[in-house]
């Protein structure tokens, strides 16, 4: 999947919105640091988030992680292949291990989230470079 055009969190999700509808994942840094993902639990569909709500669970060798909705909205699917292929996450975080999409309530919130060049930036002062 091409960057171009996705927001990202400080809690290290992702999202690029068509229409509307985001799709949500875990950015290639997050997974790498959770380690192998085992596995993944994931929001129902029809449920209401609210930006920042903790939305699904991430089950790696190291450690269980939330992940955290960075937009209001309704959960309209979800991506049922990691039930059986959670390393999708790890192999393709911004391709096929992408987690669920949410219908948008507000498009305005995603102004408050990083394009790539400012997420790059906020990385570099993570790991102290």
């Amino acid at each position: 999947m091409s960057l171009e055009n996705v927001k990202f969190t400080r809690e290290h999700e992702w999202i690029k919105v068509t229409d509307q509808i985001g799709t949500i994942g875990i950015t290639d840094y997050a997974q790498h640091e959770l380690g192998d993902v085992v596995y993944v639990d994931l929001p129902a569909v029809g449920k209401s988030l609210k930006k920042g709500d903790p939305c699904a669970n991430i089950e790696s060798v190291k450690a269980v992680s939330d992940v955290y909705t960075p937009v209001t909205g309704t959960i309209v699917e979800v991506n049922a292949t990691l039930a059986d292929n959670p390393a999708l996450v790890n192999q393709e975080p911004h391709g096929q291990g992408w987690l669920f999409t949410i219908r948008l309530e507000n498009a305005a919130e995603l102004d408050g989230l990083m394009d790539q060049a400012k997420y790059e930036e906020y990385l570099k002062g993570i790991s102290g470079e």
